[in-house]
């Protein structure tokens, strides 16, 4: 019997029910309250209550709901953007401290992950940037040459080797990443809020914030039914920015990343496929990610959304690809997807704000956010801590709006979803 898609996110799907959400009532007081509780946010404050702060974080809505628990778990390393690309933008000193960090950002995840002993499906072999053609090829070749000039441990798989680690003939060559891995990330984001919670801090769900108000030498934060009073402001919303008062509004533009998840595969002939435990991406313009998880489903992705599309228009193009990668599994059971939202740049790089003494944030991950997120969030919170604003990854940036952000996001949304349709109707691939 045929499985029925629906819409859910697997790594909500195979994680326990958390226990019950609770919402700040009344008012309370912090050394530093963080809004939102993703990836960064929670990484801040881990570091500040290591430091013996008193720590307060509200979310909209649960943790994990947003990009830090949708996405599709690739511990990556590096910007979307080449490591020139970055030096060139930033300059060569800034740039290079950026290349710097995010190149060790996977390390720092793992360590997170072993250090508090978070159970989230971590594996650190790698991911693979497969070259779908011969333009694909050269770039990979540039990105090889570039980082192994940097030091790092990548390696260019070609041939028998290429098609043994991606378990397709249809990729003329892979770069393998060492650096980086897979988790499932919402269960890192659950596993970082554990311990919050344990080191003392104090979490507060479906509590958005309707506004940010300056009192005294501090900040007053405000719910529908309370407000935290606090020295100091961390604003880690990302994409999922809501709310007038916030001061990160408009510095993005909204992307759409969907995935689409099969019932496990067995057999020989599943087992082909990606046998060594990496995730993977290949060269497209409008890319499609694959990935399995620790129960053999096979994991489809790409940029736009589905979560406005019929079930036929999902099947077909997650039978399309894997058609083309993976023709030897035969049909594919699909049993669910889902849609998450991407904070995009126009240079693909993050911006870091203080809009005022004692209230920092930051948007634009592009993708990026499990990596990035736990390294700016410690980053912010040593600057609460130090003030030494020359220690971060990247230089605090001027207010400068993202323009016309919606008719970006339609623009990008309906280019996806033509590029899409071509691949169902094999017009395109």
């Amino acid at each position: 019997m045929a499985s029925q898609l629906h819409q859910q996110c697997l790594w909500e799907h195979v994680l326990p029910q958390p226990a019950p959400a609770t919402a700040l009532a009344g008012e309370t007081s912090a050394d530093v309250c963080v809004i939102g509780a993703g990836i960064t946010g929670l990484c801040a404050a881990i570091h500040l209550l290591e430091q013996g702060r008193k720590v307060v974080l509200l979310d909209a809505n649960r943790v994990g709901h947003g990009g830090s628990g949708r996405n599709v778990g690739l511990v990556n390393a590096g910007t979307w953007i080449k490591p020139d690309d970055v030096e060139a933008t930033l300059g060569s000193t800034q740039g290079a401290r950026l290349n710097k960090v995010l190149g060790e950002a996977p390390a720092a995840v793992f360590a997170m992950i072993e250090r508090y002993g978070i159970d989230c499906q971590a594996r650190h072999h790698g991911t693979l940037h497969m070259a779908h053609n011969a333009t694909g090829l050269a770039d990979l070749r540039s990105r090889h040459e570039q980082w192994s000039r940097r030091g790092a441990d990548v390696e260019m798989l070609t041939g028998a080797r290429c098609e043994e680690y991606c378990g397709t003939n249809k990729v003329e060559a892979a770069l393998l990443d060492r650096r980086a891995g897979t988790i499932n990330p919402m269960a890192y984001a659950r596993g970082l809020a554990e311990v919050v919670e344990r080191l003392g801090g104090r979490l507060f769900q479906q509590s958005a914030v309707t506004a940010l108000q300056r009192e005294g030498f501090g900040w007053r934060a405000s719910t529908a039914a309370g407000s935290v009073v606090a020295d100091q402001v961390v604003i880690s919303t990302g994409a999922y920015t809501e709310g007038e008062w916030n001061a990160v509004r408009g510095n993005y533009f909204r992307g759409y990343y969907y995935q689409v998840a099969s019932q496990p595969l067995e057999g020989a002939a599943a087992e082909r496929v990606l046998p060594h435990g990496q995730g993977s991406w290949d060269t497209r313009t409008v890319l499609s990610s694959i990935r399995r998880d620790d129960q053999g489903r096979l994991l489809l992705g790409s940029l736009g959304r589905v979560d406005n599309k019929p079930g036929w228009f999902i099947k077909g193009w997650a039978d399309r690809i894997q058609r083309h990668y993976f023709p030897a599994l035969g049909k594919v059971e699909w049993a669910m997807h889902w849609t998450g939202v991407i904070d995009f740049t126009p240079d693909h790089l993050m911006r870091l704000y203080e809009p005022a003494a004692g209230l920092v944030a930051v948007t634009g991950y592009n993708g990026r956010g499990n990596t990035t997120g736990t390294v700016l969030g410690r980053a912010l919170a040593d600057f609460l801590l130090t003030n030494r604003a020359e220690d971060l990854p990247v230089p605090f940036s001027a207010n400068k709006p993202v323009s016309v952000p919606a008719l970006r996001t339609a623009f990008y949304e309906t280019g996806f979803s033509l590029y899409h349709a071509g691949q169902c109707l094999r017009v395109v691939l």
